[in-house]
């Protein structure tokens, strides 16, 4: 028997960048914690300081995996429903240069979803960075968490998240799987044929290209899909029965 309805299950992946196209576009303030930032990730990580990259180098290379000095440009989601008996699957992009808004659209559409009838958010990682990092910009927004993502003071087993890294994990939680290992390993179509994690911020500020970000994303959602029944001894969901809702940016 599956732990949980795969009909309440919402799929989720975000894209993010650094705040700025480059360090020095940030205010003083934010430039120099920037650098302590920098020293403190090289010191914890051992690198000489020949081998270090510049601060201005690792701000634009590194900077959005850091909820203080990245933002969030796309939230894909996805879920499965049924339709005369035949399970399909649905994915939706939200994106733009408009964090706030962005966040808002997100918000008020899990709140719809979530908060009722005991749905589950599921992600590759999401505990560690794509919850944590929706939360905290949330905050910097001010916009209002939904009762899904209100965590504070709830034990593990109260939060309604399943992550599909944590599942491989097994107890063990100092391996950690990327989700492009395990779709090869699974033999899942790769999710990644165009652009991979390190290319969103030139895609983003160079390009302007959003709705390339989206499909980028959209692929992260249906391998994570895909994953989580595998994991359950599922077959996976065929691609002529997914459907992409087309892509609506939201305005600045």
């Amino acid at each position: 028997m599956l732990p949980y309805q795969l009909n309440k299950i919402l799929f989720i992946d975000i894209e993010t960048v650094p705040q700025c196209a480059s360090l020095s576009e940030m205010n003083e303030t934010m430039q120099h914690l920037w650098q302590d930032k920098h020293e403190q990730v090289c010191r914890r990580q051992q690198i000489v300081a020949e081998n270090q990259m510049t601060a201005e180098d690792a701000f634009a290379n590194g900077a959005g995996v850091f909820a203080e000095f990245g933002k969030i440009v796309c939230i894909s989601v996805g879920f499965i429903f049924y339709e005369e008996g035949q399970m399909r699957f649905r994915v939706k992009s939200y994106a733009s240069n408009d964090e706030e808004k962005l966040l808002k659209a997100f918000t008020g559409m899990a709140a719809k979803f979530l908060d009722s009838n005991q749905k589950f958010l599921c992600g590759h990682n999401i505990k560690e960075f794509d919850i944590p990092y929706i939360c905290r910009r949330m905050l910097v927004h001010g916009v209002e968490l939904p009762m899904a993502l209100q965590i504070a003071g709830k034990k593990p087993w109260e939060t309604t998240f399943i992550d599909t890294l944590e599942l491989w994990k097994f107890g063990d939680y100092k391996h950690y799987t990327s989700l492009k290992l395990l779709t090869a390993l699974f033999n899942i179509p790769t999710p990644k044929d165009d652009i991979d994690g390190s290319q969103v911020s030139q895609v983003f500020y160079q390009e302007d290209n959003l709705e390339r970000i989206a499909i980028y994303c959209e692929k992260d959602v249906i391998a994570t899909a895909r994953l989580y029944m595998r994991i359950c001894g599922l077959p996976l969901i065929e691609d002529e029965l997914i459907e992409h809702v087309p892509l609506q940016l939201l305005p600045e």
